[in-house]
């Protein structure tokens, strides 16, 4: 990663070529290829927008393709597949339950950017998401099973265990999983248990031999979630990897926990339940407190989804459904185990040769000495490209500012950050010393909302000033501001500013960007962030950064309308962006009226996507990408051509939707040095738009294509370019 001197002046020399663009891809807009000027014909309709979760659907799908992808280890590949089954959790715990309570309140159907009312988006839900599963436990059956089984990896039935295999699974159930198992009748004296979220349960259907007269009986096995989903068998010391899903001990060995009874049959079942927080800032007197009244409150939030076992009994069906108030459309009969995210411990069986070469990021970068952190960013700026480039000098830069008598202040935004926080540590161990400490913890980052509750109540015991943000809006910007008193007694600020979380562990696993800077435009205005997010400022004054929801989503529209009039000037005019989400309608018109005056346009757009491309008239400049690989892509970085001036190269932690506009605090910073705008554009944007392997090409009808590729051309992926070149840079870091 380039990280040259600074220059004398803030406004950098302009780069010599007025166009950049990737090998191969598309020229930069001219009068040539510049279309007629938008009219009145050429507007965009409700056909212009893809539904936003149909598109989120369609990017499961693509994860999904990568569990069938032979070029990815074998284990890699089962861990695509669990993603898919975690996906999925939260797109029902959250989108379909909110879908639900719509149609339940009678809410109006105004829809999203496309005005499907929520019925009807419930109704293309159901029919897209019962496709995928039965693809995906096809892709577990039939294709990874056997796959796993060549490499001496199998899973088994009850009916395949040889006679000591069987008795080895009946002592494990005795020992291990029958006395923490609590049978729950369902009878006129028994109410209905209440089942947790995402808990796997087993019913029983059973009849008393005494009484066979009367109707059948039903009883419920609730599965405690410590217990592990899948069993090593290890009968007689066996050193093969044979495996027997929990479910079937469970079912083979049920008649032991009901004596007397004949078991007909046992199904595993789960329930989704509504996962999302209900909480008026304004009304809650302490939103520390009141979080966690409603995190307890989740576990009996309205089922939104019932997955069973196939051929379950249709009285023990009908009563089920009954009970959790589902109609038929939320329950998904599925042929096979319950719940494959368990299936991510299977990345725990020691065999290398079937998972992704170890990769360390190894730390090379200017920063990698952390005494001289500080002395470095006076003289240049820094960017780091996670996980590429180790996410080590991050934590460094607040440890080191913990541990500098000469620092005064530390202030910084947690959203989620890892179990062992070495942050959290660092500002405790800061506060301690004496400075001037404040964290503003996002207590309502979803899932997470639990951990950042104990980080809280850790740091201000500490004596950190904890602050939980503006009321309505959720801190999701990623900053770190260092106050520190140089040698000649003045102030100086130090900023690291981030598209991804203060989290060591997902660093690893996520494409992000990571800047340092001690430029005072930019300190300054991280400052006045600060001070409007702990104190009170109506209308903050920003210089250089982009911050929602004061200045973010009009600067991106001017931006955006820029690249437009110059190529109806006849201008070059180019935009590239890189995101996980496109959902906001004023970004997409925009970008559709850009299209129309002849902008070229590029966009790598992970997930959803409610801009169709290649609509004749409206979007046939502009192409729309998406990558799904190794790493999770977490980069927003966007560019604009500006001709006649510096290319502006943003990079931040906002995706183009309303809520990052509108509901989130969010922070959009311009790279300022030349060779880190360079990098970005040369390298960045040039060598993921080259993909051909790992990426997708969005079409106009919604299905996500190969991309295209002259016959016997190479296959080129993205994130193998950036793991070769990251073990280049350390080869040659230990040259003399």
């Amino acid at each position: 990663m380039p990280t040259p001197r600074r220059t004398s002046s803030p406004r950098s020399p302009k780069l010599a070529t007025p166009a950049v663009r990737a090998k191969g891809d598309e020229p930069v807009s001219t009068p040539r290829n510049r279309p007629a000027p938008i009219t009145r014909s050429t507007r965009p309709t409700k056909a212009a927008y893809f539904n936003r979760e149909l598109s989120w659907l369609a990017f499961n799908r693509r994860v999904l393709e990568q569990a069938r992808n032979a070029r990815h280890p074998l284990l890699e590949r089962v861990k695509f597949l669990a993603i898919v089954c975690s996906n999925l959790d939260e797109f029902f715990e959250i989108r379909v339950a909110g879908l639900i309570q719509q149609v339940d309140n009678d809410v109006l159907p105004s829809g999203g950017v496309d005005t499907l009312g929520p019925r009807e988006q419930l109704r293309r839900i159901h029919s897209v998401v019962a496709s995928l599963v039965e693809d995906q436990y096809h892709v577990w059956h039939h294709e990874l099973v056997p796959a796993l089984a060549a490499e001496g990896i199998s899973f088994v039935k009850p009916a395949d265990l040889s006679a000591v295999e069987l008795a080895w699974v009946r002592s494990y159930f005795e020992g291990q999983v029958s006395p923490v198992l609590t049978p729950l009748a369902l009878d006129q004296s028994h109410p209905f248990p209440h089942l947790g979220n995402k808990t796997l349960n087993v019913v029983v259907s059973l009849d008393d031999p005494a009484t066979p007269e009367l109707e059948r009986h039903f009883a419920i096995l609730p599965v405690p979630r410590i217990l592990p989903r899948f069993v090593r068998i290890e009968a007689d010391g066996a050193t093969t990897h044979r495996h027997i899903f929990l479910t079937e001990i469970i079912k083979l060995c049920a008649g032991e926990l009901f004596p007397g009874y004949v078991i007909h049959g046992a199904h595993a079942f789960r329930v989704t339940r509504n996962s999302d927080l209900y909480i008026d800032d304004e009304e809650a007197e302490n939103l520390l407190k009141k979080i966690e009244e409603e995190l307890r409150n989740l576990r009996r939030g309205a089922a939104v989804r019932l997955e069973i076992e196939d051929g379950v009994d249709d009285r023990i069906f009908a009563t089920l459904c009954d009970h959790l108030s589902l109609s038929h459309e939320y329950v998904f009969r599925l042929d096979g185990p319950i719940n494959l995210l368990r299936l991510m411990a299977l990345a725990d069986i020691d065999r290398p040769d079937l998972k992704y070469p170890n990769f360390i990021p190894a730390n090379i970068s200017p920063l990698r000495e952390p005494a001289a952190i500080f002395e470095t960013l006076r003289e240049r700026d820094v960017l780091l490209h996670h996980p590429y480039d180790s996410f080590q000098p991050v934590v460094d830069f607040v440890e080191q500012a913990a541990r500098d008598p000469q620092v005064l202040a530390i202030k910084q935004t947690l959203y989620r950050t890892s179990g062992d926080s070495p942050f959290v540590k660092a500002l405790i161990e800061a506060s301690r010393q004496g400075k001037q400490v404040t964290a503003l913890v996002e207590l309502k980052a979803r899932f997470d909302e639990a951990n950042n509750i104990q980080w809280a109540r850790q740091l201000e015991e500490a004596g950190v000033h904890v602050v939980y943000g503006l009321i309505g809006h959720k801190t999701h910007c990623k900053v770190a501001l260092v106050v520190r008193r140089e040698s000649d007694g003045k102030l100086r600020r130090y900023v690291h500013l981030g598209t991804g979380n203060y989290n060591p562990r997902t660093a690893k696993i996520y494409t992000d960007l990571s800047h340092f800077t001690s430029r005072e435009v930019l300190t300054a205005d991280a400052a006045a962030l600060f001070n409007t997010l702990t104190g009170l400022g109506r209308s903050p004054h920003f210089t250089h950064l982009l911050i929602a929801p004061f200045t973010l989503h009009r600067r991106v529209i001017e931006l955006i309308r820029r690249e437009a009039a110059n190529a109806a000037a006849g201008r070059p005019a180019r935009i590239m962006a890189k995101m996980n989400s496109l959902v906001d309608q004023p970004v997409i018109d925009a970008l559709y009226e850009a299209s129309q005056a002849g902008v070229q346009i590029d966009l790598i757009v992970r997930g959803v996507c409610c801009l169709v491309p290649g609509l004749p008239g409206l979007s046939e400049n502009i192409r729309v990408r998406s990558i799904v690989g190794r790493f999770l892509e977490h980069i927003r970085a966007f560019y604009f051509h500006n001709d006649g001036g510096e290319p502006d190269v943003y990079t931040g932690s906002a995706d183009w939707m309303p809520r990052n506009f509108f509901r989130r605090i969010e922070v959009v910073f311009p790279l300022l040095d030349p060779a880190l705008r360079r990098w970005v554009i040369e390298e960045l944007f040039a060598i993921e738009l080259q993909d051909n392997d790992s990426a997708r090409l969005l079409s106009a009808g919604g299905g996500y294509l190969p991309m295209p590729r002259p016959a016997n051309a190479p296959l080129f992926s993205a994130q193998s370019y950036f793991l070769a070149s990251a073990g280049q840079r350390v080869q040659a870091a230990k040259q003399p």
